[in-house]
């Protein structure tokens, strides 16, 4: 089977050769080359499918261009290492981990691990958890990772004791997560450049491993990871990076830009293709788009184009609050869905924020609008899940704190805070892990006989499980831990919501199974390397895959529902029809983003992305007011909105129509498209408290609807008189700080 090409697909998908840059933009079909590429190596060039590293921007991606590449071919590619930078990187130190100082079976600390893991060395040392947040910590030491500091380095150039303490936490995290046998995420990205640092012949052997390095989301790399794939494409130079800097949007989680708009100076000789043909949108949205990032400045440069000539105009909206928008939005979905015969699930709502889903579901929830909401609790974060995964995790690997504080008393066992301190105190006076140190419980006199009896009955139990399912396959492992500490009793006697629960449980085993049904990839498959190590278990490799899903991979709700998610998350993915909100300065972008260097400029590469989602209709929406920060404020559109061409929009409003001071053409459009309102405004002395004009319609949750007559006072003070509709009610003098109004717009 062969994919149909374009001439500059073509060319890069038969590039002979050396570093080569494909510059691709949204929706040209960068996959498709991608996926080509392979095959075409494997097929036409004979180059062995385990000889091939290729990496992809989510677990989700992976498996999908696996599945491509095994149609193309027309048999599974065994043998392909292909996945995450941190999936990749995983099985890389699972070969490697004993010359780094761990065993095969580490486990993977999740966010949630980090920070408990970091909450208990901050009590060890007696730091104040108020002045000295976990994740704050985190946070600090997780960035100075992806710069590469060292905790020495991170203390020098410390500003303030947060960051003083983290050093300090820093500099003893690497020995703890040692002795708990675990890694974090960004320990994944850094521990293979401290394997081939400290140990150069391995670094040979893996770069004889690979003879060809494939990059997809090139301009999402960040300083370990670029690292990385030079130090495997070094000797061969055989390194394809695919991305487009246009859409490099993860500049504050460590991802440079640069990287891409470097590489030709770094890979001497490399052949840089674009690919500017289009596949997804219409022509009007691209127009949008393109006049949008035009106004970027550090850009390689590329205009895109397609076949798709004309397209529905795109539709710009002006609301008069973020709920009077998610139900102009969810209504007009509505109505599509009926008139144009377009699936729920072919639409998309897109927002900058998290917090701002909330109105969409309410709204969509109304009107009885099915929905999937991607980016909330994820499943492998939910309680019961992380609970018995933390079981199977103690199985893999005993040393494991997190995984034991997680299940020591769950399901109960009467062991309270106070006795878990104890423990915690003695593992570290011990040297030990806090499994083992339960096994000499009965050396502790402090602790009450039942609770010395509780924790030599968890060992037991561990041991147990151990021995008997220790090298079987994780459902069922999964399966025997359910059962044999009575897990579902322990969540059915929460009620309705328990029982909600145990069918989580019931799901995790049966994705384990299917999991198990094509594992096996990554045994045997380092020639002549088979005999050097024991390889991670099956339970180990288990956990790998479910500790790196992202909630990119997932979402909650319907999945024949309209989507709701962060533009952030939307990247790489498509819809016909795409709704773009919340597009006012302060949101997006983001009012932080103008002061950091290149954060305007990433925050107009981030609405590109959510405009160029779209396939055939595409909706921007901003709203005049907004709830922000627990109080209403006034709002002004985004800037990015002044770059829309003028051809491409046709604009609506949900609001009567003024005249207000502006920036912008776009900003004053409004105004003179509608005939004026007269309004008289009360101009208060803050700026930031929400206004009211005499003669404004206002809503009150209990006296319902009526209209302004007054406005004294200013700030906190500030007082509306309201005539009520409700003759019984007449005439009230409110508090607007107390009142809860809404104002009740009328449609235009």
């Amino acid at each position: 089977m062969t994919l149909p090409l374009n001439p500059e697909q073509e060319t890069a998908v038969r590039h002979p050769g050396g570093p080569l840059l494909v510059l691709a933009g949204a929706g040209s079909g960068k996959t498709r080359v991608l996926t080509a590429r392979i095959a075409h190596l494997i097929r036409e060039r004979g180059v062995a499918p385990s000889r091939i590293f290729a990496v992809t921007f989510t677990n989700k991606a992976a498996g999908e261009m696996r599945a491509r590449v095994g149609t193309l071919l027309g048999a599974d590619p065994r043998g392909l290492w292909i996945g995450t930078f941190h999936s990749l990187s995983a099985r890389l130190l699972r070969r490697e981990a004993p010359l780094l100082g761990f065993a095969p079976n580490f486990t993977i600390y999740d966010q949630d691990d980090s920070e408990s893991f970091i909450k208990r060395m901050l009590e060890q040392r007696g730091h104040a958890l108020k002045t000295h947040p976990p994740r704050a910590i985190h946070a600090i030491i997780s960035g100075a990772k992806n710069r590469m500091l060292l905790p020495e380095e991170l203390g020098a150039s410390a500003d303030g004791p947060l960051e003083r303490v983290a050093a300090e936490i820093y500099a003893a995290l690497g020995p703890a997560l040692r002795q708990a046998n675990a890694m974090d995420f960004d320990d994944l990205l850094l521990f293979p450049l401290t394997l081939f640092a400290e140990h150069p012949e391995r670094l040979a052997y893996w770069q004889r491993r690979f003879d060809h390095v494939l990059v997809d989301e090139f301009q999402d790399t960040n300083a370990a990871q670029y690292r990385l794939v030079k130090h495997l494409a070094a000797e061969h130079r055989n390194l394809c990076v695919v991305g487009d800097d246009d859409q490099a949007i993860y500049g504050w989680r460590g991802a440079d830009v640069r990287h891409m708009l470097s590489f030709q100076q770094d890979f001497p000789g490399t052949i840089l293709i674009k690919l500017e043909q289009n596949y997804r949108s219409t022509q009007v949205i691209l127009d949008a788009a393109n006049g949008v990032i035009a106004e970027n400045a550090h850009r390689l440069g590329k205009t895109l184009f397609t076949a798709q000539h004309g397209g529905e105009p795109v539709t710009l909206l002006t609301a008069a609050d973020e709920r009077d928008e998610a139900e102009w939005l969810a209504a007009e979905l509505s109505r599509r869905a009926s008139a144009a015969d377009l699936a729920y699930q072919g639409m998309a709502i897109l927002y900058r924020t998290n917090a701002q889903s909330r109105p969409f579901e309410e709204a969509l929830r109304f009107r009885g609008i099915p929905y999937r909401l991607v980016g909330a609790v994820s499943f492998y974060e939910r309680r019961e899940v992380k609970d018995v995964l933390a079981y199977l995790r103690l199985i893999a690997n005993p040393s494991d704190d997190e995984a034991f504080a997680r299940i020591v008393n769950v399901p109960r066992r009467g062991i309270g805070d106070a006795s878990f301190v104890q423990l915690v105190r003695a593992a570290a006076q011990w040297g030990k892990p806090l499994l083992e140190a339960a096994r000499g419980a009965e050396r502790m006199p402090d602790l009450r006989p039942n609770v010395r009896a509780a924790f030599t009955g968890v060992v037991a139990l561990i041991d147990e499980l151990r021995m008997r399912h220790g090298e079987t396959d994780p459902a069922t492992a999964l399966e025997h831990i359910v059962a044999a500490v009575g897990y579902a009793q322990y969540l059915a006697d929460e009620g309705s919501e328990g029982v909600e629960r145990v069918e989580n449980v019931q799901e995790l085993i049966a994705g384990a199974a299917a999991w198990a049904e094509t594992d096996g990839d990554e045994a045997g498959d380092e020639p002549g390397e088979e005999g050097r190590l024991k390889g991670p278990t099956m339970i180990a490799r288990y956990l790998t895959q479910a500790a790196l899903v992202t909630s990119a991979d997932q979402g909650t709700g319907d999945a024949e529902g309209v989507t709701l998610m962060t533009v952030h998350m939307a990247k790489g993915l498509e819809w016909p029809l795409v709704g773009l909100a919340g597009l006012e300065d302060g949101l997006f972008p983001l009012a932080r983003s103008a002061g950091e260097p290149g954060g305007l400029e990433e925050e107009r590469r981030l609405c590109y992305v959510g405009l160029t989602r779209a396939r055939e209709k595409l909706y921007l929406s901003w709203a005049r007011t907004r709830y922000r920060t627990g109080r209403l404020e006034l709002s002004e559109p985004s800037r990015f909105l002044d770059a829309l061409p003028a051809g491409a929009i046709e604009e609506r409003s949900t609001t009567p129509q003024w005249d207000r001071p502006g920036r912008g053409s776009r900003r004053g459009a409004a105004a003179r498209r509608a005939p004026p309102v007269e309004l008289d405004w009360d101009i208060e002395t803050s700026q930031d408290a929400p206004r009211y004009a005499t003669g404004e319609r206002v809503r009150h949750r209990k006296f319902g609807g009526g209209t302004v007559r007054a406005v004294s006072g200013s700030g906190r003070e500030l007082k509306v008189t309201v005539e009520f509709d409700d003759q019984d009610i007449g005439t009230k003098q409110l508090l607007v700080a107390y009142a809860g109004l809404e104002r009740e717009w009328e449609s235009a």
